[in-house]
């Protein structure tokens, strides 16, 4: 009995470790402190913002229908980059599920996933999200190439990249608010 008294902050401890670990329990802690760190994301300076040059890129719906990302050319647009199996991707789900309620009129949305479509149907349905999610076969645009999960950018209807974020992040802010209101006025 003595030992537990001595170790109890220890067994604590180790006790949250191993449920980091296992799937069931690990995928909503991580989640959890995923919320708890995402800020709102801020703005590129203008001088260290970079121009997406290309905007030939094909994607596909998760119904099958294939489009390609040049009819987003000279509108405002969020690309979002992300895995259901990524805990700050899924953190950060919510907000962008509200940015888009608000905004699906008047931005052009792209959520794209390398999974395969049944895994992001099963994610979407089980989840109600209801914005566009697409996967693509097809690399990349050269300035939104990335390899961390979740990458979201945000394009001014010029090809400027005003937003590159990495991690989660509270897109539901008053601050993204203010930034695509902006961007939608240009």
């Amino acid at each position: 009995m003595n030992f537990l008294k001595k170790n109890r902050s220890t067994l604590v401890i180790l006790v949250i470790l191993a449920l980091l670990f296992i799937p069931q329990t690990g995928m909503p802690i991580k989640v959890f402190f995923n919320r708890l760190i995402a800020f709102s994301p801020s703005e590129i300076e203008l001088e260290e913002q970079t121009t997406l040059q290309n905007y030939n890129w094909r994607v596909t719906d998760l119904n099958g229908v294939a489009t390609n990302f040049e009819v987003s050319e000279g509108n405002v647009v969020v690309v979002n980059v992300w895995a259901t199996w990524c805990p700050p991707c899924v953190a950060e789900m919510p907000s962008m599920q509200l940015l888009y309620d608000t905004y699906q009129d008047t931005v052009d949305f792209y959520f794209v996933s390398l999974e395969n479509p049944e895994t992001i149907q099963r994610f979407m349905t089980k989840k109600g999200y209801t914005f566009p999610v697409f996967t693509t076969q097809a690399k990349f645009p050269e300035a939104l190439t990335t390899s961390s999960f979740p990458t979201t950018y945000v394009i001014s209807k010029k090809g400027n990249i005003v937003m590159n974020k990495k991690g989660a992040a509270d897109w539901n802010s008053t601050a993204v608010h203010k930034t695509l209101d902006a961007l939608l006025e240009e």
